[in-house]
């Protein structure tokens, strides 16, 4: 882990590294808004001290320890972030209640080019998208912050036990416990996820198909994609569903108002998403959710849905409403009499 130090400008030295950090800081931490502060923190701090660094270790390395160190205070002393399923079972539709939480409660959504590098490896890159899902933030959340961040350097990002003791300042053998304990910990953990392969063209067909059947509000066709097991959950609320038929009951019922939608899509959390606007009382369509699927094989297994659009839509780049389209019409064409 070495750094060629060039006479280029501290800030350029500095910022080629504001990428990877933010994604560090963010599975760190489970809010991209607040991994850029901390990235920003962390710069400052590197532009103020850069004159004593000197190079006596990597450029890089030293901008971790740096981050690190700024993730852990800010972890000091709060709750770690979460989902809705971290915090209480599901419930169904006739028992649905509509309590929210502060933002601070949960984990939000990242646009992969805050936080990954699209550069390197292949199976480099498709690790790291892996590592910034929804799923796997919540796991590393429910890890002590010292373990979380042992796990990240060592697991995701490949450091070796020397270099993270270095980082942290303790011991190797201190690291390798931490490790150990954070593993144990996964393990124990039933939510805990495993590697999804990368998507390929059949899930891509999946969310195509997923598409169509909701922005047609197709019940039947989107239920068909489903997992029996999938679950629906959307922050700032602090309830969710789980199963195929509880989320099409909820389709039908409460959440009706998403009939007529359409979804423009984007990336998040290392693979698809979806904007979705509702129709508007004044014409064309206006922001609702930021939709993060969940797939595994041939079905998908969950929906996140960020209700928090103000600052969600232009954080992804989506367009504040969507204006009014031509109407297609109500009735199918009479069929030619044969």
């Amino acid at each position: 882990m070495t750094d060629v130090i060039t006479e280029e400008p501290v800030e350029l030295q500095l910022e080629r590294y504001r990428t990877e950090l933010t994604g560090y800081c963010y599975r760190m931490l489970g809010s991209v808004f607040e991994a850029e502060d901390a990235v920003q923190e962390t710069m400052v701090r590197a532009w103020r001290g850069h004159g004593g660094f000197e190079g006596r270790s990597a450029l890089r390395s030293w901008l971790y320890r740096i981050a690190t160190n700024v993730c852990l205070d800010a972890l000091n002393g709060r709750n770690s972030r979460a989902r809705p399923m971290d915090l209480a079972g599901p419930v169904t539709v006739a028992t649905a209640y509509d309590t929210q939480l502060p933002e601070v409660t949960w984990i939000g959504p990242a646009p992969d080019g805050r936080v990954l590098s699209e550069t390197g490896d292949p199976a480099d890159v498709a690790a790291q998208r892996e590592s910034v899902k929804l799923a796997f933030v919540a796991v590393l959340q429910r890890l002590a912050p010292r373990q979380r961040a042992v796990l990240i350097l060592r697991e995701v990002l490949g450091w070796k036990a020397a270099e993270v003791a270095e980082l942290l300042g303790v011991t190797v053998a201190s690291v390798n416990s931490a490790l150990q304990r954070a593993r144990a910990a996964l393990a124990a953990d039933g939510s805990a996820v495993r590697p999804a392969p990368e998507l390929d063209e059949e899930h891509r067909a999946l969310l195509d198909r997923y598409v169509r059947a909701f922005e047609a509000y197709d019940m039947d066709g989107l239920a068909a994609l489903l997992h029996e097991d999938v679950t629906l959950n959307m922050p700032p609320f602090a309830m969710w569903l789980r199963g195929r038929d509880e989320l099409r009951e909820w389709m039908l019922g409460p959440g009706h108002g998403c009939r007529g939608s359409q979804l423009l899509p984007v990336t998040a959390n290392g693979g698809p998403a979806f904007g979705q606007y509702r129709p508007s009382p004044e014409g064309g369509h206006e922001p609702w959710a930021l939709i993060v699927p969940e797939v595994s094989g041939d079905k998908i297994t969950g929906f996140t849905n960020f209700l928090d659009t103000d600052v969600l839509f232009p954080l992804f780049g989506l367009p504040p409403r969507l204006d009014a389209e031509p109407a297609e019409p109500a009735v199918p064409a009479e069929p030619a009499a044969g």
